[in-house]
């Protein structure tokens, strides 16, 4: 009886772990069912609609996997990435994006499938404080994709989430600078700030990070230097918060500074405007 017992045990054991399997099996792609593609998409999009994204993404896969060769299965990849996309399955959405521009590079189509690549990075982007290989991954995608095309409303939009990128990249900098500047590591810290108003001057950092300059440079000594960031900082963001800090901690009176904005008028043109 024993015997009998530990036997149904064993066979218990065995039947739990088949069904254990089935189930991660299940996880990938679905049970073969013989469907036409009409049905298979509708499902997949009735899914999509639901917020079922990874059942969504599964149906969308099976259009391919039973119908291979028809006009559906082209827009199936594209969307079973989508699905993945909505999902926050950036990795598998990336995956499926690379294999739809590879196997269709001239589908009409392939533009949306370079700005959804590039918008799977741009969701990845992480605070400032933290490493900015995303961002930088972002921003070459999304200049990919106004490359490429242009004239699209991909590329419009590309070039808003560009601006937001790039001042984001500007604020890893001035982070770094400002450790840096806290630590009294002076040198470090100019060279990002100067990284900063050079690379990203159009940003909304530029302002303090040219202070960050007056800054630093007034704790080395260099008055000289701290004076001509203060003066650019003066002429170019004149209603800047940083501005009379700029001017009051390099020891710029008005008449001074004045001066100095009118030469670098005169100058204007002949070099960059954050010259120094």
């Amino acid at each position: 009886m024993a015997f009998r017992t530990l036997i149904l045990r064993h066979f218990a054991l065995i039947a739990s772990a088949v069904l254990a399997l089935g189930a991660c099996s299940s996880d990938d792609e679905l049970e073969y069912r013989e469907l036409t593609v009409y049905e298979i998409y509708n499902q997949a999009t009735e899914y999509l609609e639901d917020g079922r994204y990874r059942d969504a993404s599964l149906y969308f896969d099976e259009v391919e996997r039973q119908h291979p060769y028809s006009v559906w299965a082209t827009k199936s990849k594209l969307m079973a990435a989508y699905s993945h996309y909505m999902n926050n399955k950036y990795d598998d959405a990336q995956a499926s994006l690379d294999r739809f521009i590879q196997v269709h590079p001239g589908n009409r189509d392939v533009v949306y499938a370079y700005y959804l690549k590039a918008l799977c990075f741009y969701e990845q982007i992480s605070d400032v404080q933290r490493d900015q290989d995303m961002t930088q991954q972002a921003l070459v995608a999304l200049e990919d994709v106004i490359t490429r095309f242009p004239g699209t409303a991909y590329a419009r939009d590309a070039r808003l989430k560009i601006d937001l990128t790039r001042d984001h990249l500007a604020g890893k900098e001035m982070a770094v600078g400002r450790f840096y500047l806290q630590r009294q590591h002076y040198l470090a810290a100019i060279n990002r700030f100067k990284s900063v108003v050079e690379e990203y001057g159009n940003t909304t950092h530029a302002p303090e990070a040219l202070f960050r300059l007056t800054e630093a440079y007034t704790s080395l000594g260099l008055v000289a230097e701290a004076k001509r960031a203060a003066a650019v900082l003066g002429y170019n963001y004149p209603g800047s918060d940083w501005y009379e800090d700029a001017y009051r901690l390099a020891g710029v009176d008005r008449s001074v500074r004045d001066q100095q904005r009118e030469a670098a008028q005169a100058a204007e043109g002949d070099k960059p405007w954050w010259s120094f």
